[in-house]
């Protein structure tokens, strides 16, 4: 999808929600949604001061922190960044991320037979799971 359809998308959301998408957290939304693949918050940093001379660390990361709980990007945690969410008027859907440490591809991939598995087996164990990001990898099509 289009970066200003993405934008469009994110605004009807919060505003469904009563969220504030201010200035800022919108900027930040589009630097991410420049990116094809996984961005640290040091880089969005970097590109947002060229926007916002005056950003600093604790402004990108709380603009991640409120993308990231609208479901609009997704923290990758084993390699400490972040990735836009195309289809994030899906509320609360099971992530699933295919990364390639070759290139850094990040491919978001569905699959519900396996979150029903991972779901059996976690009432199973009597466990509720409130928030699920699987994160694989390996090496894309491309570098293979």
């Amino acid at each position: 999808m289009a970066i200003q359809g993405l934008l469009q998308q994110a605004q009807q959301v919060c505003q469904q929600r009563g969220a504030r998408l201010t200035k800022i957290r919108e900027q930040v939304f589009l630097l991410l949604a420049e990116h094809d693949g996984a961005v640290g918050a040091y880089e969005l940093l970097e590109e947002l001061k060229a926007i916002d001379p005056a950003a600093k660390p604790a402004t990108i990361y709380r603009a991640l922190d409120f993308l990231s709980k609208q479901g609009f990007v997704h923290k990758i945690e084993s390699i400490n960044a972040f990735v836009m969410c195309h289809h994030f008027s899906e509320c609360n859907h099971p992530v699933q991320l295919l990364i390639c440490d070759e290139c850094g591809h990040v491919e978001e991939i569905q699959s519900n037979n396996f979150d029903l598995a991972l779901r059996s087996m976690a009432d199973a164990s009597g466990f509720n799971i409130s928030h699920q990001i699987i994160e694989a990898h390996g090496t894309c099509q491309a570098c293979n």
